[in-house]
């Protein structure tokens, strides 16, 4: 459905610091920086970050969540340690299993630098 995510940052060479590491926790290779923006392709999708085209300042959307899909529940936690490791800080309860009707989910949330609400999702297998 989606073809890329974009988000804003106030600071370039800070949010590729921040998401090399967070997303390295992932194994997605460092970004490529194009002019002012940063990319991380994979496979999946790409997740790009950008300083604002029009000069205003980046803020982050009340409400928006960015997810990001996690293999196991310990690369979630080693995804969340990564991103508080970078700057990041903590947000939600801390990482652990949350049942819905969605089923079993390990969630791992924080927030980035600039703001950005994002979480570390794996989908537990049904039992």
């Amino acid at each position: 459905m989606f073809s890329h995510i974009m988000i804003g940052t106030n600071d370039l060479p800070r949010a590729k610091s921040f998401y090399d590491a967070l997303l390295g926790a992932l194994d997605v290779p460092p970004a490529f920086v194009d002019r002012h923006r940063i990319f991380y392709r994979t496979p999946t999708g790409t997740f790009s970050v950008s300083l604002p085209i029009n000069g205003e300042p980046a803020t982050a959307p009340n409400g928006g969540t960015i997810g990001f899909a996690c293999a196991s529940s310990e690369q979630a936690d080693a995804w969340h340690a990564a991103g508080l490791a970078a700057g990041g800080s903590t947000c939600e309860d801390p990482p652990g299993v949350r049942e819905g009707a969605a089923g079993k989910l390990y969630l791992a949330y924080l927030k980035d630098p600039d703001g950005n609400k994002l979480c570390g999702l794996y989908r537990m297998p049904a039992a």
